[in-house]
């Protein structure tokens, strides 16, 4: 997956490899590969809009409509990403498929930010509040990490040949 050169962000194998030996592994926030030195202003820019921007932008998404919220899917089969406009809450967010530890880190270090969602947090997803400043360069990174969890390995291949890490 991606280097560390970027913004100084471990990748999840080089955030596993420094995991604390014995016991379950778990990520260390201060050096996960999401922190972020901190939040840029909030954009004018729909945010629902730009999700849908960078999901499109993955080999072989579509988006329609579950349970009424807009939703990205690999392969058409799949979903990576769903919005929660109002649904559950009063709240705009986006949920997403993570890989194992990284909403336990995200949640714990930025609950303003992160959340659990329901019905699918159980299984690691995550919960991200689109109705605060976000930062969207680390919002494209978890959109990407989040297709990389469900997607065929075909598609992983070809995103990485694409030069979209």
């Amino acid at each position: 997956m991606g280097s560390s050169s970027r913004r100084g962000w471990l990748s999840f194998d080089e955030a596993w490899s420094r995991s604390p030996a014995g016991g379950t592994r778990s990520w260390r926030r201060s050096s996960n590969r999401w922190k972020n030195s901190g939040v840029p202003a909030k954009s004018s820019e729909d945010p629902i809009e730009r999700l849908r921007r960078l999901c499109l932008a993955l080999p072989e998404v579509t988006e329609r409509l579950s349970h009424g919220e807009p939703t990205w899917f690999a392969q058409g089969k799949k979903t990576f990403v769903t919005t929660s406009d109002h649904h559950h809450d009063d709240r705009v967010a986006m949920w997403c498929a993570a890989p194992p530890g990284a909403q336990e880190v995200l949640v714990g270090a930025e609950p303003k930010r992160f959340f659990r969602p329901k019905y699918v947090g159980h299984r690691g997803w995550l919960g991200i509040y689109l109705d605060v400043p976000q930062d969207w360069d680390q919002i494209a990174d978890l959109v990407r990490d989040a297709y990389r969890e469900v997607a065929p390995k075909r598609l992983v291949a070809r995103l990485d040949a694409e030069g979209q890490t």
